[in-house]
């Protein structure tokens, strides 16, 4: 394992997705580094050397491997590799877009990360042009750079997609197409290796590639942290709900890592009909499997989209007498006036707290004081730094383990007293107003890395890197 040469692993940002990326980068920098620091200090101990020796011999090994003539940098200091991968994208005034990566991809095993769900200016032409993009523009986007990846001769190519496109168009119930099937087969057909993304609306899609490998995660471990953040779980009289037919694998992996009863709201829809909002939605009959009368709810979803269904179901849990309603996505995609509709359903007093990830860009919802965001980028740079080194990526895969960990930690802080819990919640973000809480991340990402070795910075990056 190489850990300065920065010749082989690669990120690739499609506009819209620079600032999941740059996010994912600075946890990919952390990574590497705390590895580095493990393994000069495990054989600097085990062959009776200082860690200043083994981390010169170590450099000189990278500078061997290496493709360059050596390494610049400091020989006797961890000398952190630079992942990203500069690109030029073009909209043209016919609305043609193009991709030019400014960096050579050679032989590198490439991650192109893309946020289909971004709808918020994409800045093209260095920054000199901002265009709101839809799914379909997002997809298209995805598709040019990934030719151009191919063309420039990466190894192998491989797609970081938070959401995946189409995931709800999976299976047909008259004459429609599986287009979930469809747009995987042609991101397959492009040459793309693999494909990790996070709570995939259906694991039937997983069935269409041939060789295309589907690695999908899951933000269970990321939600508890932060649901441990609003209510103490081990006193609380919570109860875990199944919103749908659809989520009840999902919540009950949540009832068995929170030892809580699970319950179920049935819901019967009319498929004739089109969800166009919060107030227009397609359910027709709702039915509950279970006791809610004081309780406190939480329920999960892998995603909310216009939010009329959720919210007509949480209503519904507050007209049958629950206490309080926590709900949990990994997309929080809020489609059309979803965030005013949520808006106005918290003044309501409809539910208490939303947990999402930033799978998926927001400003707006960020504000919000019912909106809890958990950070999934590290999920995201642990797989990726897995999947490079062809290691093992089960665990990270199914983390029930992770979860009953963490789970048992909170248990044993809470018989622990006050004083364990105190020590907790220190160590863990909870839930803050808006105006205490930190600010979102701007276009332009965390600070930026390194420049590549032997690189000078060109005086367009800054633009095009925004």
């Amino acid at each position: 394992m190489s850990y300065s040469d920065p010749s082989k692993l690669g990120i690739l940002a499609c506009p819209g997705a620079e600032a999941f990326a740059n996010q994912v980068i600075r946890r990919l920098a952390g990574i590497y580094k705390r590895r580095f620091d493990r393994k000069t200090s495990a054989l600097a101990s085990r062959y009776r050397l200082s860690q200043e020796l083994v981390t010169r011999k170590i450099n000189l090994e990278n500078d061997i491997q290496s493709s360059l003539l050596y390494i610049p940098g400091n020989v006797d200091q961890y000398r952190p590799p630079r992942f990203k991968i500069n690109a030029r994208h073009t909209y043209f005034p016919n609305g043609e877009v193009k991709t030019e990566i400014l960096d050579s991809v050679r032989g590198m095993d490439l991650y192109i990360f893309q946020d289909i769900e971004n709808h918020q200016p994409i800045p093209f032409n260095d920054g000199s042009v901002h265009r709101h993009l839809s799914v379909n523009d997002h997809i298209f986007s995805l598709l040019v750079t990934i030719d151009a990846a191919v063309q420039a001769g990466a190894e192998r190519v491989n797609l970081v997609l938070p959401t995946y496109p189409y995931s709800r168009q999976h299976k047909k119930k008259g004459r429609e197409g599986l287009t979930a099937a469809r747009v995987g087969q042609m991101i397959e057909h492009l040459g793309v290796s693999r494909i990790i993304t996070l709570d995939i609306h259906s694991k039937e899609i997983e069935n269409c590639f041939d060789h295309l490998h589907l690695e999908n995660l899951h933000a269970s471990l990321q939600v508890i942290e932060k649901l441990i953040g609003i209510i103490d779980i081990s006193k609380e009289d919570l109860v875990v709900l199944a919103p749908d037919t659809g989520a009840v694998d999902r919540n009950k992996f949540y009832a068995n890592a929170l030892q809580k009863p699970l319950a179920l709201l049935y819901k019967e829809r009319d498929y004739s009909k089109v969800t166009r909002n919060a107030a227009d939605s397609n359910i027709s009959e709702m039915k509950l499997l279970g006791e809610v009368k004081g309780k406190t709810i939480f329920m999960a979803d892998d995603m909310i989209g216009t939010g009329g269904t959720l919210i007509k179901g949480m209503k519904n849990l507050k007209d049958l007498g629950a206490e309080r309603v926590i709900c949990a996505v990994s997309l929080p995609l809020f489609s059309g006036s979803a965030v005013e509709d949520f808006e106005a359903a918290y003044r309501q007093g409809l539910f208490y707290r939303i947990i999402g990830t930033n799978a998926v860009h927001h400003k707006e919802l960020l504000q919000k004081e019912w909106y809890i965001q958990a950070d999934v980028t590290g999920l995201f740079a642990q797989i990726i730094s897995l999947v490079h080194h062809n290691k093992s990526v089960s665990s990270m895969l199914d983390n029930r383990e992770l979860v009953a960990k963490r789970i048992k930690k909170v248990e044993r802080l809470a018989k622990e007293g006050s004083a364990g819990l105190a020590a907790h919640g220190a160590a863990t973000i909870s839930q803050r107003p808006p105006a205490e809480r930190p600010p979102a991340p701007g276009p332009d990402g965390p600070a930026e890395e390194p420049l590549p070795h032997g690189a000078a910075p060109s005086s367009g990056t800054a633009a095009r890197e925004r």
